[in-house]
C-alpha cells in the first residue's frame, strides 16, 4: 500500500524570521559612555529595553543582548563646539548564542533635559551653551556694577565695577568647557532598522 504524504506550509512559516524595515527597538545602556572619556573604538554594551514584535510574534525578546562600538567622539570647546557622539550599534545576542550583524541607525536619546539629541550625522550632540554663557557674563557684570556703586558710592565707581564683573564673566567662559554628552547607565536609545535583518 502506497501512502501519499502531503507537505503544507503554513504562510507565516514559510518566511524566515526576521526584523522588518523600518522597525524601531528600544536599547538600555549597561554601561555609562560620555565624552570626557569615551575613545573611538570603545564597546557599548546595552540590552533590548523592550521586545521586537512583528505580526505577533516576538522577534527578539527583551533583554536581549546587544554591542555597539564609539565610532565618533569630540569633547565639547571652550569657547565654541559642541560635543558630539557617535555610536554604530553592530550585534545581537539571541538566547541560542547566535551572534546576528546589525547596523541600524541612532534616532532618539533619552535627553532628560539634558538638550542633548541625534543630530543629521546620525550621533548625539549636546546644545549650545550661548544662553547659560551670556546670563553668567550678566549676572557678573551686574553683580560687579552693585559692588563697585557701593564701594565708591558713584555712579562711576558702579561702571567700573560693572566692567570688572564683566570682564571675569568672560574669562570664566573662555576658560571652562561646554556641557558634554552624558549617557549614564540606564540611559536609552532608540535606533530605526533601515533594511531588513534575518534572524536565522
Amino acid at each position: 500500500m502506497r501512502f501519499v504524504f502531503l507537505v503544507v506550509i503554513l504562510p507565516g512559516l514559510a518566511a524566515a524570521a526576521e526584523i522588518p524595515q523600518g522597525s524601531h527597538a528600544l536599547l538600555k545602556l549597561v554601561n555609562s559612555v560620555t565624552t570626557r572619556t569615551a575613545r573611538e573604538g570603545d564597546y557599548v554594551y546595552m540590552r533590548m529595553a523592550t521586545p521586537i514584535v512583528a505580526n505577533g510574534q516576538v522577534l527578539v525578546p527583551a533583554d536581549s543582548y546587544v554591542q555597539g562600538i564609539v565610532s565618533h567622539t569630540l569633547r565639547s570647546g571652550r569657547v565654541k563646539g559642541r560635543a558630539e557622539l557617535g555610536i554604530r550599534i553592530e550585534t545581537l545576542t539571541r538566547a541560542s548564542g547566535k551572534v546576528i550583524q546589525l547596523s541600524p541607525h541612532l534616532a532618539s536619546v533619552d535627553a532628560a533635559g539634558s538638550g542633548q539629541q541625534v543630530n543629521h550625522e546620525n550621533e548625539i550632540q549636546q546644545s549650545g551653551n550661548q544662553g547659560t554663557d551670556a546670563a553668567r557674563v550678566a549676572t557678573l557684570g551686574g553683580t560687579g556694577a552693585a559692588v563697585g556703586g557701593l564701594a565708591a558710592r558713584s555712579w562711576s565707581g558702579a561702571g567700573i565695577g560693572a566692567g570688572a564683573g564683566g570682564a571675569v564673566g568672560l574669562a570664566t567662559v573662555l576658560l571652562t568647557r561646554g556641557r558634554e554628552v552624558d549617557l549614564p547607565q540606564g540611559s536609552t536609545i532608540d535606533v530605526v532598522f533601515d533594511r531588513a535583518v534575518s534572524l536565522d
